[in-house]
């Protein structure tokens, strides 16, 4: 048996994207951990799942694998690549899409230049949803960590998140930290760990290390909520510039109750078929 497949990067955040609405798959974390693997599969951080929705309203239903094989609620430069998959596979003629995730309803939109924007949705901060073990949802919350206690912000975005702000991301403890941080016992569900540089009010520098993938070149939903994070903060102001290891993003967010906007590019890379 044949899987096709498309190699598709934002800013350099790799998936594997398989349509599964003009062929039968069955995707387990075995196969996901074999779609993954840099050197005995294909290679990437996530592997993107386009379904029919289930639903009224809807276009796509839209699955995400880590490459360790664990399913997750939401992927921000996924999201992006998703967009421009169903359209330049001839999916749909439409291109602003209401796209079904584990965690919700994601409005996806090619515009004009051949950026995306994505409405990301509004961010959660109440511990229970996040979920995060905490009495409160203030904006900085303290961390026990190896010895130490670290400063983050709690939220999600579709996913978890925990922003600390770092005085410079090329110095971060980042593989240290964080593997701590990502199965601290205050994360129930895990959590993906970001560390964020403020250059100025309206632009920071961001690393993150992503749940069940390890530090990526770029993080969507991680660029949102350490947006996020920082208005919350009253360290940053809409909209805001985000560098990453593999590129810009752009994050839009006018405060509580109002959904993130994200805006970057989506790449296709190459076509290809694994024999199962």
């Amino acid at each position: 048996m044949k899987l096709n497949f498309t190699k598709m990067q934002g800013l350099g955040n790799d998936f594997v994207v398989i349509d599964a609405i003009s062929q039968t798959v069955e995707m387990t974390p075995a196969l996901a951990r074999r779609l993954g693997d840099r050197r005995f599969g294909v290679g990437c951080d996530q592997i993107l799942i386009v379904e029919r929705p289930s639903g009224e309203n809807i276009d796509f239903r839209y699955r995400i694998f880590n490459s360790d094989g664990s399913e997750v609620e939401q992927c921000g430069n996924g999201a992006r690549c998703f967009v421009r998959f169903v359209v330049d596979h001839k999916l749909t003629t439409k291109h602003e899409i209401r796209v079904e995730t584990k965690s919700g309803v994601i409005t996806p939109r090619l515009v004009d230049n051949g950026l995306v924007t994505v409405d990301m949705g509004v961010p959660v901060f109440e511990p229970a949803r996040i979920p995060f073990v905490s009495e409160s949802d203030a904006a900085v919350q303290p961390l026990a960590l190896a010895g130490e206690t670290i400063e983050i912000s709690a939220v999600s975005m579709g996913n978890p998140h925990a922003v600390q702000v770092v005085a410079n991301v090329d110095s971060a403890p980042v593989e240290q930290q964080g593997p701590l941080i990502e199965h601290h016992p205050r994360f129930p569900a895990r959590v993906n760990a970001g560390f964020m540089q403020i250059v100025d009010e309206h632009a920071i520098r961001l690393r993150v290390f992503e749940r069940g993938a390890g530090e990526t070149l770029a993080c969507g939903t991680g660029a949102c909520a350490a947006v996020v994070a920082g208005i919350r903060r009253g360290l940053l102001h809409s909209p805001v510039r985000v560098e990453t290891r593999g590129g810009e993003l752009s994050i839009a967010w006018r405060g509580p109750g109002t959904s993130v906007l994200m805006t970057g590019p989506a790449v296709s890379v190459f076509e290809g078929s694994l024999d199962l």
